[in-house]
């Protein structure tokens, strides 16, 4: 009996896949969220550059969201979609009421570890798992976050 999915991959493998994405998109979710919260509370000196900046931060995880929810059912599999799920699997966890820019930088800069360390771990799964698909989508999501984690350091003068 054939053991692979629609696509190809291996069914045991998928399924591994589509349990770390769920992580993913759990602490993505979050993450949005939290951003969120930053862009709208934001006060201070620096408010009008981090408002911009909080908003094109959680555009890009918006879509991040959409993406890996996407790819958990290109794997064959039911992704979960509730903050219930969300708040108890998450590393990533909410953010109370945070209007100080710089706090709310460091959290990002945090968030970004917690989001790149799953990214690897995924890297790792999805080769094994020949997933060309999961794979290119966790490289490229490193390597724009990178430059961010960069950029963020930077105005924090890291």
């Amino acid at each position: 009996m054939d053991n692979t999915n629609l696509i190809g991959l291996d069914k045991d493998k998928a399924i591994q896949l589509a349990e770390k994405l769920n992580e993913l998109l759990a602490n993505y979710s979050i993450f949005y969220q939290n951003t969120r919260g930053y862009h709208w509370n934001i006060k201070g000196e620096k408010f009008f550059e981090l408002h911009l900046k909080f908003e094109e931060l959680y555009n890009d995880l918006l879509l991040k969201v959409d993406e890996v929810a996407e790819r958990i059912l290109t794997l064959g599999h039911t992704l979960k979609h509730n903050y219930t799920d969300y708040r108890t699997t998450s590393k990533i966890k909410e953010s109370v009421f945070i209007s100080d820019g710089i706090i709310a930088v460091e959290d990002i800069l945090t968030s970004f570890q917690t989001i790149i360390i799953l990214q690897r771990e995924l890297l790792t799964i999805s080769s094994d798992a020949g997933d060309e698909g999961t794979n290119a989508l966790m490289s490229d999501y490193i390597r724009l976050q990178k430059k961010l984690i960069w950029m963020y350091s930077s105005f924090l003068k890291k």
